[in-house]
């Protein structure tokens, strides 16, 4: 039977042996940095494509309201939302076909006003986190009528754990919104809208 202190000794040399055996000891400090720094890498990727499909977003609505405000949309006969999306903010080779689903996810206002101090835009998110859909109009105006155009997409979010969250929405979305306010060019259309 060995003898208590022969045991003791033995576990020394062990450990003293595995503290300088260095063979292991990247792949075990990289296991210890990998998952924060993936989740690091990955905040970072997405809040990039966040800002990158946002900003393609508010061009599309720039373009939408550069047609509204010339009354070539009134005129082309874009009397709704779902004739504005299929002629101006989806057509073919338009970087929203790519990044949005334009049949059912990019949601269309266009209201007009009687002056620029009777502006009242409303939040499209309601108390509970959810996208109000309710009080989206189509109504381009005529010529001399002060319009706003709004765009909003409800962009899905893959990493929101670890304390990084810039969901808006529940269902782990955040809205994305472009807007335009102008007063339309003197024009008529054909008929005249609203």
């Amino acid at each position: 039977m060995p003898s208590p202190a022969a045991s003791t000794a033995s576990v020394r040399t062990i450990l003293r042996r595995f503290r300088r055996n260095r063979g292991g000891s990247a792949a075990v400090e990289f296991a210890l940095v990998a998952p924060m720094f993936f989740a690091l890498l990955f905040a970072i990727i997405e809040t990039a494509l966040v800002f990158f499909a946002s900003q393609v977003l508010e061009t599309v609505t720039q373009n939408s309201a550069r047609q509204i405000l010339t009354g070539q949309a009134q005129n082309a006969g874009y009397a709704t939302a779902s004739a504005l999306k299929s002629g101006v903010i989806c057509q073919a080779g338009s970087l929203a076909n790519v990044l949005f689903d334009c049949t059912n996810g990019i949601f269309v206002d266009v209201e007009d006003y009687p002056s620029f101090a009777n502006m009242v835009l409303s939040s499209q998110i309601d108390t509970n986190g959810n996208f109000i859909t309710g009080n989206l109009q189509y109504c381009p105006g005529n010529g001399g009528a002060i319009v706003v155009v709004r765009l909003f997409y409800q962009w899905p979010l893959f990493v929101t754990g670890l304390g990084y969250n810039i969901a808006s929405l529940t269902g782990s979305k955040r809205l994305l919104y472009g807007t335009a306010a102008f007063r339309n060019e003197p024009f008529t259309a054909n008929p005249a809208p609203c």
